[in-house]
């Protein structure tokens, strides 16, 4: 070989190595969802690799309770990964506001979703799009078939038949009436005023009056779910002030508790975790007769960091999480999140099967915190996760904990200022 052709040999050798080496991008997802790391790992990351070969993903999920102040920290220091898991509406927004998310209207696969599913992740105007939904939520209570045959009971649909349950059990004694703690304080807001309350507060329609000024947090329909917390507390178990998540999910999948305030989340770790049969119920209602509401919450999207070094290994994968193909792969390797997307989604869990058909008894809402209202100082959300936790522990009455919230909301949101 000519030193002409040995230096062009060696040329093209670089030259392909460069673009072997250009191929092999690898993206980093941030995300609070800890507890779905096997699943990202062996279903959804490898379903992603085999068709894109250039591009690897690596799932980073931090703590819940502790996600927004570390990916914030994160993305301040230009630490944060390519892809960032939306939590719905405010936080998000702010993200995008900041210049932390990027557009992702232009995208192609957001054609495949409505205004509706779109709405917890867009400007206030629709006008830009920032993350691509993933999937909703809808919150109830999972209980142990198993107990409930044992001790003779049904499911309850007020909830007056609600306490009797609790009270059957504990007098029986073999369980812990129902798994929560308050440690984390989110636990005592999300799965339990966020989960009863909108049957008092009669969903949108509450909501939308908190919003626009026209009720206030220390009105009935408001106080009246602290009110049942207040309750819950006697059927815990003892040292439920120390419980943390994990320390509630364990006590169920045990088979050491009843009943479990829940999102639908939890299906797929249950599943994983109890070797007894599960059901579900939705919040009951206050009264025989009363129509029912379940918080039917505009989960998680995922979004791009502004800042990523591969935009369009980042789109790539975007395109494909809003493709049929990972809403029915989500929907059943996640049983428990509902696709957001237009595509038809045969849900083949029996545990998610029944927490979706509510959605054909019960009107849908979302958490009430979570639009327009946590935008200011004092936070709505997190003062919601503090006082109910307060009220469930018996520290702070509904009506203190009401006032409190109002006062803060009053504070800073001019409608509720009038």
């Amino acid at each position: 070989m000519t030193q002409r052709s040995l230096v062009g040999a060696l040329l093209a050798s670089t030259l392909l190595a460069g673009a072997a080496q250009a191929q092999d991008v690898t993206l980093t997802i941030e995300s609070w969802r800890n507890d779905d790391l096997s699943i990202w790992q062996d279903q959804i990351i490898p379903a992603f690799e085999a068709e894109h070969p250039g591009i690897k993903v690596n799932f980073a999920p931090s703590a819940p309770a502790e996600y927004n102040a570390v990916l914030n920290s994160k993305l301040d220091a230009g630490s944060a990964g390519d892809l960032i898991t939306c939590r719905p509406f405010d936080a998000s927004l702010a993200l995008y506001e900041g210049g932390k998310l990027a557009d992702l209207s232009d995208i192609e696969g957001m054609a495949n979703f409505s205004d509706v599913a779109k709405s917890g992740w867009s400007t206030d105007d629709g006008a830009a799009t920032y993350c691509v939904p993933m999937a909703s939520v809808i919150h109830g209570f999972i209980y142990n078939r198993d107990a409930f045959a044992e001790l003779g009971l049904e499911e309850p649909t007020t909830v007056d038949e609600f306490f009797a349950v609790l009270d059957a059990i504990k007098e029986d004694g073999s369980y812990i009436p129902m798994a929560m703690g308050t440690n984390d304080q989110w636990e005592a807001a999300t799965m339990g005023y966020q989960n009863i309350g909108p049957n008092y507060w009669k969903g949108e329609e509450g909501r939308q009056a908190l919003i626009e000024g026209k009720a206030s947090l220390t009105d009935p329909e408001w106080v009246e779910p602290y009110a049942q917390l207040a309750k819950w507390g006697d059927y815990l178990g003892d040292g439920f002030e120390a419980q943390t998540y994990p320390d509630s999910q364990n006590l169920f999948t045990l088979g050491r508790a009843a009943i479990y305030p829940a999102g639908s989340w939890e299906i797929s770790g249950f599943n994983n975790l109890a070797d007894f049969e599960m059901g579900a119920f939705p919040p009951p209602v206050p009264a025989e007769g009363d129509g029912c509401y379940i918080s039917d919450h505009t989960d998680i999207g995922i979004g791009m960091n502004a800042a990523t070094e591969h935009p369009d290994a980042a789109k790539t994968f975007l395109n494909w999480v809003a493709s049929p193909e990972f809403a029915t792969l989500y929907a059943n390797a996640l049983p428990g999140f509902f696709p957001l997307s237009d595509a038809a989604v045969e849900i083949e869990d029996p545990l998610a099967q029944e927490f979706a058909s509510w959605r054909q008894e019960c009107e849908s809402t979302i958490r009430s915190t979570y639009q327009i209202l946590s935008r200011g100082t004092p936070n709505l959300e997190n003062e919601t996760w503090n006082a109910s936790a307060q009220v469930v522990k018996g520290a702070e009455s509904p009506e203190d904990a009401a006032a409190r919230l109002q006062e803060g909301l009053s504070g800073w949101y001019e409608p509720q200022q009038q």
